[in-house]
């Protein structure tokens, strides 16, 4: 027994020994790590703290322009977001922009509207599912405005199997071509939104009603 207590105090020694010596090798190096273990953390939470805070006033102005317009002050409702769109954060400036727009077309200034769109559409620094938004605002505005050449330079690409836009993309080519006569174009597409098991109800009862229009008229071939 007793010499099974010296091997354990032996046993002891060497371990406190083999813990002195990592922790003279070591422990700065674990203590450097832990200090930036939690500056990173602190600096985390106050970065997400800060960014939160943008985004939420960038949400409140938005939200304040669009109770302007419903107000009926667009004027007002216009600088608002005309402020947003220089110190908003994140989608905010570029969602006040496509208000903007909206609000220039609602007012009969449609080729303004268009020009603003066009100039979303064209920005590589916006997320591209917004700027094929702004494509199809703009191409749904040309629809009574513009040419189908005008409709088709701006939502051909989006017309196409798989795009998210590609319904009402179709549709606003349909209505285009319609509008210049191109009866069997138009019927064409039509028919693919109703044949699309995807199209939502509304699009499709559209189409369905401008099929059989087309039919009955005589000119779908």
């Amino acid at each position: 027994m007793a010499d099974d207590s010296f091997i354990r105090e032996v046993n002891e020694e060497i371990r406190k020994e083999q813990a002195k010596a990592v922790w003279d090798r070591f422990g700065p190096l674990m203590i450097g790590i832990a200090v930036l273990v939690v500056l990173g953390t602190s600096a985390f939470v106050g970065y997400r703290h800060w960014d939160e805070s943008r985004a939420n006033r960038s949400g409140d102005a938005f939200s304040q322009a669009l109770t302007l317009a419903n107000e009926g002050k667009e004027e007002e409702a216009l600088a608002a977001l005309a402020q947003l769109q220089k110190d908003g954060y994140g989608a905010y400036p570029v969602l006040a922009r496509l208000r903007a727009a909206t609000f220039k077309a609602d007012s009969g200034d449609v080729a303004a509207a268009v020009t603003e769109l066009d100039a979303v559409a064209a920005d590589s620094a916006i997320p591209q599912g917004l700027r094929d938004m702004a494509k199809l605002r703009a191409a749904l505005l040309l629809v009574d405005s513009g040419s189908y050449a005008d409709v088709s330079t701006r939502v051909e690409a989006l017309a196409v199997d798989g795009n998210a836009l590609r319904h009402s993309a179709r549709e606003a080519l349909g209505l285009a071509a319609w509008k210049e006569g191109k009866a069997a174009d138009a019927l064409k597409l039509f028919d693919q939104i109703v044949e699309d098991q995807q199209s939502p109800q509304n699009i499709r009862q559209r189409a369905t009603l401008m099929s059989e229009l087309i039919r009955g008229s005589g000119h779908a071939s």
